[in-house]
């Protein structure tokens, strides 16, 4: 009883081995097999990569015979035309691209001449060229050419050749002709025998200008000083018929400073004549100097008179600007009783003139020269210019005639020349306010004209005798206007009130 119920409970477990992995239910349905996709293949590539016909698996079965009888030799295709023809062999030749690797012996002999480079213990020698040289050909003997086939390239007739000729002459004569009526025409143009014609003036005299500088620059000189390597340039005129010129001390005054003995003063004549001058005496306080020069048959200037000049009147000024000698400028008095202080580096000229203002062009070198009327007398000697550039502008400023004869006078005959003096310094400034201007004093000199007359500093002078000061310029030229020893009423201004003071002028 006990075994077979132990059997019967044995066959019936679940976890037998039997039933191991059966694990579907037992209600599950059963599927079929899947079904096995085979792509299609087309012929080409079933053809290349098929397996072989008669073979079934993936290897061929062994062949004993075939193997006991050795490899079976690979058939080879015949090449392709041109692989053939490009890389065959030529026609005829038994020669190989390589070596037979079953041949008995090696044949290691070139074929052909020893090549030098591929053995190094080969002599040098020259090789044949590799193009044959080709052999002139030698040419047939041609037919010597005549000049007519030269020129005309084939035989020409004579007959032909002659009206050639004809033809060629009648050219040429037609050309001389055409060349002979040309040369005619332009002769017309340019000619030997053609004389210009001059109109001869009539008996109508020069302008006044030409008259006027024909008279005067006969006694308009040159001068020219030399101190060594150094030299200025000026003019003069002819005052006296003894020698006597009058020019600016600026002019001259390098030769009188020299203390070596190497100034020279040379005075040039409207004619070209030149002659040595000296100097007779000078005064830096007006600018002027005579000089003196040995020489006969001199040309005198015409002196005129300074009153008698007005402004708006024709002058000319006549001298050697620039050093350009006999120039001759116009123009007119452009005003009077200029107050002009005149100086100048290499000069001991400290001056202030009366001068007479004109526009007539005055340039360096015109200093010393002449200003004359349109009656050709001199109104005044050229002294100085106000420009900015150095050039004529307009302004140019001349020694009243007056002075110049004064002061030549006095040169002449005493050889210096004394001014009268007032007595204040030279810093004397100018003031002005709404109703006048004067010149202020800065200073007085001890027991001077002015400080004997009781002129303190801080007084403005404002009119000396009959002549209105309206700076400290126009004060010298209103003092250098008296004579020495002259008492003389200065109006001043001194805190606030205008003072008339008696002052009696000393000489300098």
């Amino acid at each position: 009883m006990t075994t077979e119920s132990t059997n019967s409970g044995a066959a019936d477990t679940s976890d037998s081995a039997a039933n191991r992995g059966k694990l579907r239910p037992p209600d599950a349905p059963v599927l079929g097999p899947r079904p096995v996709y085979r792509p299609h293949i087309d012929t080409h590539t079933a053809s290349a990569f098929r397996r072989p016909s008669g073979l079934s698996g993936s290897f061929a079965a062994p062949d004993r015979a075939r193997s006991a009888a050795g490899p079976e030799p690979v058939p080879h295709r015949p090449p392709d035309a041109v692989l053939a023809e490009a890389f065959g062999r030529p026609e005829g030749s038994a020669e190989l691209l390589q070596r037979d690797p079953e041949a008995a012996a090696r044949d290691d002999r070139i074929a052909g001449p020893a090549d030098p480079w591929r053995d190094p213990a080969a002599a040098a020698r020259l090789g044949a060229p590799a193009l044959p040289t080709p052999q002139p050909e030698t040419l047939p003997a041609a037919e010597r050419l005549t000049a007519r086939q030269v020129l005309f390239g084939s035989r020409v007739a004579p007959r032909a050749l002659a009206l050639l000729a004809a033809v060629a002459l009648v050219i040429g004569l037609l050309g001389g002709l055409v060349g002979r009526l040309t040369a005619e025409t332009a002769s017309t143009l340019t000619s030997r025998k053609v004389t210009l014609a001059q109109v001869e003036g009539g008996d109508e005299p020069h302008g006044q200008i030409a008259a006027v500088a024909d008279a005067v620059l006969p006694s308009v000189v040159s001068i020219r000083v030399t101190v060594g390597d150094n030299g200025a340039t000026g003019s003069g005129v002819v005052i006296d018929g003894a020698g006597y010129v009058v020019t600016n001390n600026h002019v001259i005054s390098m030769a009188a400073q020299d203390t070596s003995g190497r100034a020279a003063i040379q005075v040039t004549f409207n004619d070209g004549t030149r002659v040595p001058a000296r100097i007779v005496g000078r005064d830096p306080k007006t600018d002027l100097a005579v000089i003196k020069v040995d020489a006969n048959n001199l040309t005198v200037a015409q002196l005129g008179r300074s009153e008698e000049v007005q402004v708006g009147d024709d002058v000319l000024a006549v001298g050697s600007p620039l050093g350009l000698s006999k120039t001759v400028t116009s123009g007119i008095v452009s005003a009077l009783h200029r107050p002009v202080k005149l100086s100048g580096e290499g000069s001991d000229t400290n001056a202030v003139i009366d001068a007479v203002q004109t526009d007539a062009a005055i340039n360096p070198g015109n200093s010393g020269g002449a200003l004359v009327d349109m009656q050709g007398r001199v109104v005044g000697i050229n002294s100085a210019i106000r420009s900015e550039t150095g050039g004529s502008v307009g302004l140019g400023f001349a020694i009243p005639v007056d002075v110049m004869t004064e002061v030549a006078q006095t040169l002449i005959r005493d050889g210096t020349m004394h001014h009268p003096m007032i007595g204040v310094s030279a810093n004397t400034r100018q003031v002005a306010n709404e109703v006048m201007s004067g010149a202020a004093v800065a200073d007085v000199q001890p027991d001077g004209p002015a400080a004997k007359a009781g002129i303190v500093e801080g007084d403005v002078i404002v009119k000396v005798g009959d002549r209105e000061v309206t700076g400290p310029d126009e004060l010298v030229v209103a003092v250098q206007m008296r004579e020495i020893g002259e008492t003389v009423n200065v109006t001043l201004i001194r805190d606030g009130r205008q003072v008339d003071v008696p002052v009696t002028l000393q000489s300098d």
